[in-house]
């Protein structure tokens, strides 16, 4: 007689409760990486998810047996239209944290149509100049530089919104003076992908997960089914039962809303980064997005979200200790995906 199992691994992971919506699907960037670069730039940009694809490069890493052989290797494409700094944020110390010290605006280009994101955008010149001075008198004090950024989404060929998607994001490398005058100098100008990643480098991609709805907890957990051959008092498709007294504080599956959650992928190596998206795309073009038409990065492995969806590249808050150029790429699969 076979022994009876009482016990069995748990479901989910509680490393991402609460699963809930996420509020928007531009997520905020929580936390930044400890660089030391020598001139300052961007620590992130912004991207539309276009699909996937495959390549055939040469392994570079070495130690692995198919080393300095040729390799399929899955890959994601992102469109990254150019962005546009149209502020500068400094902020200073205080015993609760950062706080904004002040921020300097610029008159954004009259083609990036700012007014369809930002309805009372107020660029006198009397604030412009009082932020300035007040960023002179009070320069020794700050502790952060960040830039919000725009995207130019009409760039994109698989996007018909004219709406810009705007981030926030810290200026690092150099010295703080030099990072200031660095907001400040590119205030108003294009900031291409290329100017802030190298192709070969690790780089941390954010974004929202496709969203799947309210589903039960064998879809959301991959709880065990109950045996259907026996009879169930409230049916099959759900836990047998809860710790007792725990009620809904408990850490047990329960359904809920699946999907839609803002999560990070680390470490996504980038193995290409070019400006003419017909060297790149389909036949026939992606799948539900379309041709593309501006700079694109083509990144390892696959990334969260439906296409379409925007993305931010980070560098990475934890990279890995080794360091690799850029690969030699022998085929990319420009085949119909459909």
């Amino acid at each position: 007689m076979a022994r009876r199992k009482y016990s069995a691994p748990r479901r989910g992971s509680l490393g991402v409760r609460p699963r809930k919506r996420a509020k928007e699907f531009i997520p905020r960037i929580k936390s930044w990486p400890e660089l030391r670069l020598d001139t300052p730039k961007p620590l992130a940009f912004l991207g539309y998810k276009a699909g996937m694809t495959h390549v055939i490069m040469i392994d570079d890493r070495e130690g692995r047996l198919t080393s300095g052989q040729e390799i399929f290797v899955p890959v994601t494409v992102i469109e990254t239209p150019p962005m546009i700094p149209i502020a500068a944020r400094f902020y200073e110390s205080t015993v609760a944290g950062l706080r904004t010290l002040t921020e300097v605006w610029s008159e954004p280009p009259k083609e990036l149509e700012l007014w369809r994101r930002v309805k009372t955008l107020s660029l006198d010149e009397d604030k412009v100049n009082k932020a300035l001075k007040k960023l002179e008198k009070n320069k020794e004090s700050i502790s952060k530089v960040a830039l919000l950024m725009a995207s130019q989404p009409k760039l994109a060929g698989g996007l018909s919104k004219k709406v810009p998607d705007i981030i926030e994001v810290k200026v690092s490398g150099g010295d703080l003076s030099s990072q200031i005058d660095y907001a400040l100098n590119t205030l108003g100008k294009e900031i291409k992908i290329s100017d802030i990643f190298e192709v070969g480098q690790f780089i941390d991609v954010i974004g929202v997960t496709k969203g799947k709805g309210f589903q039960g907890v064998i879809k959301r957990f991959g709880v065990k089914e109950l045996p259907r051959w026996h009879k169930h008092r409230k049916g099959s498709r759900r836990i047998g039962s809860r710790s007792p007294g725990m009620g809904t504080i408990s850490p047990t599956p329960q359904p809920g809303q699946m999907g839609l959650h803002r999560r990070t992928e680390y470490n996504k190596r980038i193995l290409m980064i070019g400006n003419d998206g017909l060297n790149i795309t389909p036949a026939g073009g992606f799948p539900h997005y379309g041709v593309i038409r501006s700079d694109y990065v083509v990144v390892q492995g696959s990334i969260q979200g439906p296409p379409k969806r925007p993305v931010i590249l980070r560098y990475p808050i934890r990279a890995p200790s080794w360091r690799l150029g850029a690969p030699q790429i022998v085929y990319v699969s420009l085949e119909s995906k459909i």
